[in-house]
Parts: structure tokens; C-alpha cells; sequence
């Protein structure tokens, strides 16, 4: 790579503040992420150049940054010797830490600040202790939604699959980290609801409503020019930090130990179930069925086929998951396509240079690095029609693409450790999206989903029919 051409980075910010103004426009309303990218990448004929990011004046403490689109130049962000994550999980833009309990939440620490290592540390730890009974566990509370389902389907003629998942996946984090069901602590089904606001409220810079009957501009104005209070969500958030407080004590107890002060441990407990894994599967689930409902009956068959010949064996545990490569290929391949975080950050440390498959470019320290996922992961250097859903992509020789899979903030091939920002739930994840496949296929043959509507960027999926399974699992 020391042979390719230097390049100097192409792209401008315009005028200060007007150009950040008019990036932002452009991002949300009049050409929308993606074509705000492509087109950007076409007149400037690199993957690498300089544009603003939202939310821009009043939010962002520097909207300028350094788009990196491609599957090579994306991975500086995880080069921790050259690049900073000090509050830059939402980029430019950091919602208050009135949302955490005054403190900074462990995502958005630096490896090299002392907490980090104490606090990811700590996640890791427990995730590892909980082994033995994520299977079960989950097997058991994703039941509530098949029942839900087609109850809903066989009543209604259709049903919302994202609600049921939200029931059930906040239902299985909550079981997870507490040793109990919310029921039991006094929060109930308005768990899910509760996180939903929490979320929105710190997030809403970085989207937009879709409404149909509010102005763009009067839309523009309220949630992209000053940052909405936690007053509104201080009385949720206060319920949901009691219930983890109160329920999960031991894991407290474990976290004094090792040096953390009790309410920061659970200030961190929560962002880590709302934020990380509730807010990861409310993105990733409908994502990864809609994927699967629109690939049709031949899929269905192929995955059924699969994962009932390996349950057969011996149930399913970790073992029989392994000799599910179509299965593993599909998870991969969704979250390749539509990654539940579609943006990276980090600032330089230091000058460096970095490269895309053409070119070489000189970064200077203090410079914001941006990477936009869903092309990066498309990169056609990389992956042959890079556009389609190809369930089968990484079966075989595709195994070696896996480490171009980057949802993790991390090559998939990596794994997180208290040194490095990749999410210490990567191996759960993984796991959780394929134990929601073969649950699927031991249950049904084959459904049918429409994917028409879509609401801040997610798909709202809805089952149209479910068809039993015929071969006994």
C-alpha cells in the first residue's frame, strides 16, 4: 500500500455555519443519507473526502469530518494506536449525561481512560459467567412472541412483528442481567416503552420523524437545532433505573467489589440494556427477518432443512449452532446489509495516513473520522453484487469475507477485550440472531412479510401468514 498515490482529501465545508446548515438539509430532507454519500462519492471520484455532519450548529461541537466509504479506509476506526473514541458514540453530537446519571456510560469512554477497562471489563466478565443459560433463556422468552404472532395472524390476518420483538427482547435482557422478569419489578410491559422514549430523546438529532403533515423545515427546527430535555423522560428513567437497582444486587455487589461506585455500576447497567441490547435488537431483529421474509420459500426450506437435521442430533446448543453454516451465513450477511449502527467515529490522535483501495491520505491530528456503514460494508472491491441479500455469501471460501463485516465496531474476526471499542456483547448477539432463525424453522415452515412502511429508518415489519411446520423438529 506504501507504492499507491498520495491524494490530497477532496471535499470542502463551505461557509461556516451555512454549510453545515446546508449538509444537514441535504443529509435528512432533499437527498437522504445514502444519496447524500453516493453523490458526494461520484463528483469527487474517492471514498474519502471532507463534508459536515448533523446535527451541525448549536449540537455538534465540530461538524466537519472525514467520510471514509469503503471497506479498507473504514477500519482506521478501530486503530485505537492512531484514533480517540472519547464521546464520539453519537459523532458530533453528545446527549446529555443528565441521561446517565451524570455520568459518561462506559460506550463512550476511551480504552485509554481507566473506567473503561474496569467497566467493559465487568460487562465481559458477566456475559462469560452467563453462558450456561442464554439458550434456554432465550428459547424461552421468544416462545411469548411466536404465540403472539399467530395469535395476532389468525385473529387480525396480520400482526406487527417489531412490538412482540421489543416485548421479548427487553423481557430476555432485563431476565438476563437480573435473575427476574420486569413483572417482578414493578415495571412490567412498560419496560420496552419506557427505553423507547429514553432512546428517542437522546437520539432525536440524529433523525428525522418522517412525519407527513409537519413542515421539513418546522421538523428541522425542533429536533436538529437544540437538544431535547431529559426533563421529559427524567420520571421513566428514574423507574427503570429503581427496578435494576433494586433486582439486580448481586451484580452490584460485584461491581463495588472490583472498585465501582454502586450507582454508577447501575447507570451503566442500564445504558448497557436499553441502549446496547434492547436498542441493538429493536434494530436488528425486524431487520434480519425482513431479510429472510423477502429471500422467499426457498430459503425457508434451505435454513429449515439445516437446522432441523442438526437440532435432531442433539438439541439445540452451542454445538448444533456451529454446524449451521447457511444459518451462521445468513446472520452475517444481515448484518453486512443493514448493520443496527450504521455510523462509526473517532478523532486522531496524532498525523497519520491512511489509504482506500486507490489512494493514500494525510489525516491530521484532531480531525473527525466518519464512516457510513452501509456503503462501506457494500464496497464492491469487496463483495460481488453488494447490493443483493445473498444468503449463502459467507459459506465456504466466503468465510474469509467475514472480517469485512464491521457492525460491531470491530472486524468480525476480532473480539472485544478491555483494550479495544468493539461491543462486548458481539459473540451474544451473533449467537441470539441465530437462535431466532432456528427457532423460527423449528416452528414454521415458511412466512410471508410486507415491509412497505417504514418509520425512522426501521423496517415495521408485518407477518402477513405463518405456515406450520410439517416435519416434526
Amino acid at each position: 500500500m506504501s507504492d499507491l498515490p498520495t491524494r490530497q482529501i477532496p471535499g470542502d465545508y463551505g461557509l461556516p455555519f451555512f454549510g453545515s446548515i446546508g449538509d444537514r438539509l441535504k443529509y435528512y430532507y432533499s437527498q437522504g443519507e445514502v444519496e447524500f454519500f453516493k453523490t458526494r462519492m461520484h463528483k469527487y471520484e474517492s471514498t474519502v473526502f471532507r463534508c459536515n455532519m448533523p446535527p451541525g450548529p448549536f449540537m455538534a461541537r465540530d461538524p466537519r469530518v472525514v467520510c471514509l466509504l469503503d471497506a479498507v479506509s473504514f477500519q482506521t476506526l478501530f486503530d485505537n494506536s492512531k484514533v480517540e473514541k472519547r464521546d464520539v458514540l453519537d459523532g458530533t453530537f453528545m446527549p446529555s449525561t443528565a441521561f446517565t446519571g451524570g455520568y459518561r456510560a462506559c460506550a463512550y469512554l476511551d480504552p485509554s481512560e481507566p473506567n473503561h477497562a474496569i467497566l467493559k471489563g465487568f460487562f465481559l466478565s458477566f456475559l462469560a459467567g452467563k453462558h450456561k443459560i442464554i439458550i434456554p433463556l432465550f428459547r424461552q422468552t421468544i416462545s411469548g412472541l411466536f404465540s403472539g404472532l399467530e395469535d395476532e395472524v389468525s385473529s387480525k390476518g396480520s400482526s406487527n412483528f417489531n412490538d412482540l420483538s421489543d416485548t421479548a427482547s427487553f423481557e430476555f435482557v432485563f431476565r438476563l442481567l437480573c435473575d427476574k422478569s420486569p413483572s417482578e419489578a414493578n415495571i412490567g410491559s412498560k419496560g420496552p416503552k419506557m427505553v423507547d422514549k429514553w432512546l428517542f430523546l437522546q437520539l432525536a438529532p440524529l433523525m428525522t420523524l418522517g412525519l407527513k403533515f409537519v413542515p421539513k423545515l418546522l421538523e428541522d427546527l425542533l429536533i436538529h437545532t437544540f437538544p431535547l430535555p431529559f426533563l421529559l423522560v427524567k420520571s421513566d428513567y428514574n423507574k427503570l433505573y429503581e427496578a435494576f437497582y433494586k433486582s439486580a444486587g448481586p451484580l452490584l455487589d460485584e461491581a463495588e467489589r472490583i472498585g465501582l461506585k454502586r450507582d454508577e455500576a447501575c447507570h451503566n447497567l442500564v445504558f448497557l440494556a436499553g441502549f446496547n441490547a434492547y436498542g441493538g435488537m429493536k434494530r436488528l431483529f425486524p431487520a434480519l427477518i425482513k431479510w429472510v421474509g423477502a429471500a422467499g420459500e426457498d430459503l425457508h426450506r434451505r435454513l429449515a432443512d439445516e437446522i432441523r437435521a442438526a437440532v435432531k442430533k442433539g438439541g439445540v446448543t452451542l454445538s448444533a449452532l456451529d454446524e449451521m453454516n447457511l444459518t451462521k451465513s445468513v446472520v452475517y450477511e444481515a448484518l453486512r446489509i443493514e448493520p443496527p449502527v450504521p455510523y462509526q467515529y473517532a478523532k486522531a490522535k496524532q498525523d497519520f495516513t491512511i489509504h482506500n483501495h486507490e489512494s493514500s491520505f494525510l489525516i491530521k491530528k484532531g480531525e473527525m473520522l466518519f464512516g457510513y456503514q452501509p456503503i462501506a460494508t457494500k464496497d464492491p472491491k469487496v463483495f460481488e453484487n453488494p447490493d443483493e441479500f445473498i444468503a449463502d455469501r459467507f459459506v465456504g471460501e466466503g468465510e474469509k469475507l467475514i472480517q469485512y463485516v464491521y457492525w460491531s465496531n470491530g472486524r468480525e474476526t476480532d473480539g472485544p477485550t478491555t483494550e479495544n471499542k468493539q461491543c462486548p456483547g458481539k459473540e451474544l448477539v451473533v449467537l441470539l440472531c441465530r437462535l431466532l432463525l432456528v427457532e423460527f424453522f423449528l416452528n414454521y415452515d415458511t412466512f410471508k412479510v410486507d415491509t412497505s412502511n417504514l418509520v425512522f429508518g426501521s423496517a415495521v415489519l408485518t407477518f402477513k401468514s405463518l405456515t406450520k411446520a410439517t416435519q416434526s423438529s
